[in-house]
């Protein structure tokens, strides 16, 4: 049942930075949140996360909002977030303890996906580890292995590249692959185009905290004809537009 953004108006003032945003992303599918920066992806993310409370429209996540069912509602979420964020006083076991305690998850079959994550992104040796020894680099391969090993049926994933290095982006590509395969619905915000291009299924394309255009690749192309044809392109021919107003 996936996401469901039904006219979102919203933002961290009266003052709205979302006008009237309506979307969704399917079950199996993996859609690119595309943009300049301040047009309103971090605001989207946040509503959708539940961080921010709607003005206007509503979040509905596979068939539920948060005010309807809190509990259900989060824990159909894993969320990667664009900085690591880490209990200084946990170790990485205990992080992942305490994730799978408030998923309410099964101790032994969640800790066997833990630990094949763990293995993936090189930190099966560093369970005992705290955040003050940890590279920004390794900082998120743990967000990375905290949100997979949910197996969660809903992915927001906020600029997931930074800091990574291309065996961890590669390895990341490859989750994100198989939790759609697997009919997970994926939200994934990133400035990083030509990941964005080769596995998204779709784009929003948000500016000035509204749709400019959705759709697959043919049709942003259709959406701008002045640009050439890769997405890359179409950023800057919109990074251009603005200038120009």
């Amino acid at each position: 049942m996936g996401i469901e953004v039904d006219h979102l108006v919203g933002g961290y003032s009266q003052v709205p930075v979302l006008k009237d945003v309506n979307f969704q992303v399917n079950d199996g599918e993996v859609v690119g949140l595309i943009g300049l920066n301040g047009a309103g992806k971090s605001t989207t993310i946040n509503h959708i996360i539940g961080l921010l409370t709607p003005q206007k429209g509503r979040v509905v996540v596979g068939g539920t909002t948060l005010s309807e069912d809190p509990t259900r509602y989060k824990q159909q979420i894993a969320y990667i977030p664009e900085l690591p964020v880490l209990y200084d006083e946990l170790t990485l076991a205990e992080t992942l303890s305490l994730t799978m305690m408030a998923y309410g998850l099964e101790q032994e079959a969640t800790w066997q996906r833990a630990h094949r994550l763990l293995k993936m992104f090189r930190l099966d040796n560093k369970l005992d580890w705290f955040p003050a020894n940890f590279s920004k680099g390794m900082k998120q391969k743990v967000m990375i292995v905290n949100a997979f090993m949910t197996d969660a049926k809903v992915y927001i994933i906020d600029e997931p590249f930074l800091g990574l290095d291309p065996v961890a982006v590669h390895d990341l590509l490859t989750l994100i692959e198989d939790a759609k395969k697997n009919g997970a619905a994926i939200l994934m915000s990133t400035h990083v185009l030509a990941n964005a291009e080769k596995y998204c299924d779709r784009f929003i394309l948000l500016h000035q905290g509204q749709i400019k255009v959705a759709g697959t690749l043919a049709q942003l192309q259709a959406a701008f004809p002045q640009a050439g044809n890769s997405l890359d392109d179409i950023y800057l021919s919109l990074a251009d537009g603005e200038r120009n107003e």
